[in-house]
């Protein structure tokens, strides 16, 4: 399983780092896990969290 960093989650999603960092503090977007000190992204989230929008839930992963 590959995982990502907080960057590359950002250059993924065109954002900055704040905001993925903000997404974890307020429970919005993919779910990362803490690794030590770093926090990571499965892929796999990734993809789940990506196909949760597009199969009509909002950002905070209720239906529309």
């Amino acid at each position: 399983m590959r995982y990502l960093t907080i960057a590359e989650v950002a250059e993924r999603y065109r954002t900055a780092e704040s905001t993925v960092r903000y997404w974890r503090h307020i429970r919005k977007g993919p779910r990362g896990i803490k690794v030590g000190k770093r926090v990571l992204y499965p892929e796999a989230e990734l993809l789940r969290y990506e196909r949760a929008l597009i199969d009509g839930q909002d950002e905070w992963g209720l239906a529309a």
